[in-house]
């Protein structure tokens, strides 16, 4: 944070003109304000009790101490940073005259937007490879998925998503906005900073693109052929209600991975120069709508997190009528 903060204010000097940036958000309508304040608000707060009940649950409940379920408290915990990043910034200028947010402040957001979606698509990698492990590899699950390689995993996935995010971010240092510093978006974004950029981005582009595939690309693939192992096993298992049981652990995972994959395409996978308002929706989707339908999704048919929640809830009760 420090460094970022350091790398701003340096670079402050180099940048003509004004050094703050302006978001304006999806619309500049003051009645469409309100209603969108309403909105990311309610959403919001569902995100952020949602992830802290799915947390709070697996923490107290002995129960789900297990591989699958550590990983998701770490998936929830990034959604809640995610959303914590963005939204309430977002909600401010909403309610505010003055949308400026400073170039520090920009490069900021713009480093732990960039690392927490980066960590997101590894943990759901991790999570897949445990699915995996659990389904085809049953007997050695104990020993593959022990508790020092889950925090060797997860750590592992921390530092390529820190030093993914540091990259971009020190590589947007060396951009130079001389013109217009109106971002027609809800928070920082890499696509729209490199559009407001009167430098040569060509290096940005290239390492985007680079890193972007090894980041993104290879998990996800990795993700389909673990899922293509799952189902031939689970299509080889002879019992059916067997069969239902093992397809019920990964139905969650991949809902999730659907909907994280298909809102990120959505934003990403088209050229820089047709990037535009219409991909706000897009935005919103994978920004806000994926960290808070997570929750619902990993807790809708679970019955181990619906008994940890009943478990977290009636401890709270019995504590206050004691």
């Amino acid at each position: 944070m420090l460094i970022l903060q350091n790398i701003g204010k340096m670079h402050e000097g180099n940048q003509s003109g004004i050094s703050d940036f302006l978001l304006l958000g999806i619309s500049e309508s003051p009645e469409d304000q309100h209603v969108l304040f309403g909105i990311f608000l309610s959403m919001y707060l569902v995100t952020v009790v949602g992830n802290m009940l799915i947390i709070l649950a697996i923490s107290f409940d002995s129960r789900l101490h297990t591989p699958m379920y550590f990983f998701l408290a770490n998936l929830s915990f990034t959604d809640l940073f995610f959303v914590t990043n963005t939204i309430p910034k977002m909600l401010v200028n909403l309610q505010s005259q003055n949308k400026a947010i400073s170039y520090t402040g920009c490069l900021t957001q713009l480093y732990f937007l960039v690392s927490l979606v980066a960590l997101d698509n590894l943990i759901l990698a991790t999570m897949a490879y445990d699915r995996y492990v659990a389904i085809c590899r049953p007997l050695h699950y104990t020993t593959v998925m022990s508790p020092g390689i889950c925090i060797l995993l997860l750590s592992f996935c921390w530092m390529i998503s820190i030093f993914y995010g540091l990259i971009h971010t020190l590589l947007m240092t060396r951009v130079t906005f001389c013109g217009s510093r109106n971002i027609h978006y809800i928070f920082c974004e890499m696509y729209i900073l490199l559009r407001l950029a009167c430098s040569n981005t060509e290096v940005n582009h290239k390492v985007l693109m680079a890193t972007g595939s090894v980041i993104f690309l290879t998990p996800f693939g990795f993700m389909i052929i673990s899922y293509v192992w799952i189902v031939r096993t689970i299509l080889r298992i002879p019992s059916a209600s067997s069969k239902l049981k093992a397809f019920s652990t990964c139905a969650s995972h991949l809902a999730v991975v659907t909907l994280f994959y298909g809102t990120l395409c959505m934003v990403y996978l088209k050229p820089l120069h047709t990037y535009s308002m219409k991909d706000s929706v897009a935005t919103v989707m994978y920004a806000v709508v994926t960290p808070m339908m997570n929750p619902f999704i990993y807790s809708l048919r679970n019955k181990d997190m619906h008994g940890a929640l009943g478990k977290l809830f009636l401890g709270k009760a019995i504590r206050r009528l004691t």
